[in-house]
């Protein structure tokens, strides 16, 4: 069931992204899925987990995008790969844990980007982007990543309430 999940967030994620996501942004920044799903997965699977998606997640988005080759393989990778030394490894990993770790995570990834992809930008340059691009960026980043754990997590929390409940009855 995992492998099914990772295999259709690998193949789903970045069409979503480059085509439905489009139309759902505001003034051109939306949220970056593969990022956030590179987060999730490291933070709930581990870091083998969270890097192996990642690296997978980054593979895809660089072979469809014209971007710098193998920046989005090694940011995702790291990305999944921190997140889940976070979530294995901070005693009482809760959900604003999750948050500040995507939030980090979001802003050192967009700063990366902006100071691999456009070193000539000086720092005039830097700011607006980091204004006009890379803070709304998070922002979106955090929204969308706090919903989907939403999501997982009651869905997670309801599986182990009815796992508990029979083994309860079962004795």
């Amino acid at each position: 069931m995992k492998l099914a999940v990772y295999a259709g967030l690998i193949f789903g994620l970045v069409p979503l992204q480059t085509t439905v996501l489009r139309y759902l942004s505001v003034a051109g920044v939306g949220p970056d899925l593969c990022l956030v799903a590179a987060c999730l997965v490291g933070f709930l699977g581990g870091e083998i987990e969270g890097l192996l998606v990642g690296l997978a997640l980054g593979f895809a988005q660089d072979l469809f995008s014209a971007g710098t080759l193998w920046l989005n393989v090694m940011t995702k990778g790291a990305i999944g790969l921190v997140a889940g030394l976070v979530g294995r490894h901070v005693t009482n990993a809760t959900p604003a844990t999750l948050l500040k770790a995507l939030v980090s995570l979001s802003l050192l990834s967009g700063l990366t980007f902006l100071a691999l992809v456009r070193p000539e930008a000086g720092w005039a340059g830097y700011w607006a982007a980091a204004y006009g691009i890379l803070l709304p960026e998070t922002a979106f980043n955090t929204a969308v990543g706090a919903g989907v754990y939403w999501l997982i997590a009651g869905r997670m929390r309801r599986a182990q309430v009815v796992q508990g409940g029979l083994a309860g009855f079962v004795r």
